[in-house]
């Protein structure tokens, strides 16, 4: 049984949620194999080569793969996958993987299992649905086990002390079904909100977006943490897009997490209750949110965070 992990890599670095789909692949046994598909990308095939518990890398390098659009980089899987014959594909259940593996599941004629939260063996296994009321568990007899995973559910394996080898394929050609035109990059100096360990967020409670960054900013700057907010502080403009956390949002699990004025909708709580430590700041005692926090402060959140600020 060989298990064909696809490594998330920009400017030649790996991204931190193929650690963590490695170890998910770890957990249904078998060699562990990861492809590094794009342009430029040696640096990340020697870096997966490197990953405690990978057998082998396969490196893709060519200019069809250099935007990872989809269709390319399904068509490179599909390729490595049947000449390979492994048993398992996974993805990290992330914007990219989400794009690329139905396509791979569809041209395999599989199932597609989405959002594995947990490994109960070789075929079976656990997801969440419901927005996390409920957890289903999932068999498959599929001769190919195409698998998105949800990075938050298992803990990355060490970056260092393996000693794989490199193969190397050549690329696909360009499949001619979509073209790259342009990309706008929201630059950020703060830590990449699914990666961070601490994350300030807040919720439609502050009322604006100068509230949000007057009250939040200092506590996230001094705390050296990414800032997230809920889908209604967003949906109410006060927060960019990619700061949204919850079901229809990001995926989070920090080493701690502040919520300032979050009610705790279950999409929202959907997306960051596997936090190690939550933090909840809120004036309601009825909040949702404080059903799922460590550590619960009913207060109003403009007085206490900038004091909270102040004692740091």
């Amino acid at each position: 049984m060989t298990i064909l992990v696809i490594a998330e890599h920009e400017h030649g670095l790996l991204k931190g949620a193929t650690f963590n789909v490695v170890a998910a692949a770890a957990k249904i046994g078998g060699d562990v194999h990861v492809l590094v598909a794009g342009e430029g990308c040696a640096a990340a095939a020697a870096a997966a080569a490197q990953i405690a518990g990978v057998a082998g890398v396969v490196h893709a390098d060519g200019a069809s793969l250099a935007e990872q659009l989809a269709e390319n980089v399904a068509a490179q899987v599909i390729g490595v996958v049947k000449a390979g014959s492994y048993s398992h594909v996974l993805f990290a259940a992330t914007a990219h993987g989400k794009n690329v593996a139905p396509r791979v599941a569809a041209d395999l004629d599989v199932g597609q299992i989405s959002d594995v939260s947990k490994v109960i063996a070789a075929d079976t296994f656990e997801r969440p649905i419901y927005a996390g009321n409920a957890i289903a568990t999932v068999q498959t007899s599929d001769a190919v086990k195409v698998l998105t995973i949800r990075t938050t559910g298992f803990d990355p394996v060490e970056a260092t002390g393996g000693s794989a080898a490199v193969t190397t394929v050549a690329a696909v050609a360009d499949s001619g079904l979509s073209a790259y035109v342009s990309r706008e990059v929201t630059k950020n100096d703060r830590p990449e909100l699914t990666a961070a360990k601490i994350i300030v967020s807040g919720g439609r409670a502050l009322g604006s977006s100068d509230k949000f960054n007057e009250v939040l900013i200092p506590l996230a700057d001094k705390l050296g943490a990414a800032l997230g907010a809920s889908r209604a502080a967003v949906d109410a403009g006060y927060a960019p897009n990619d700061w949204q956390v919850g079901q229809t949002g990001k995926i989070v699990a920090p080493q701690l997490y502040i919520a300032a004025g979050i009610s705790g909708a279950i999409q929202h709580l959907a997306g960051m209750k596997d936090s190690k430590v939550i933090v909840a700041i809120n004036k309601d005692p009825e909040a949702p949110i404080f059903s799922v926090a460590d550590y619960g402060l009913e207060a109003d959140l403009f007085v206490a965070v900038p004091e909270l600020t102040q004692s740091i």
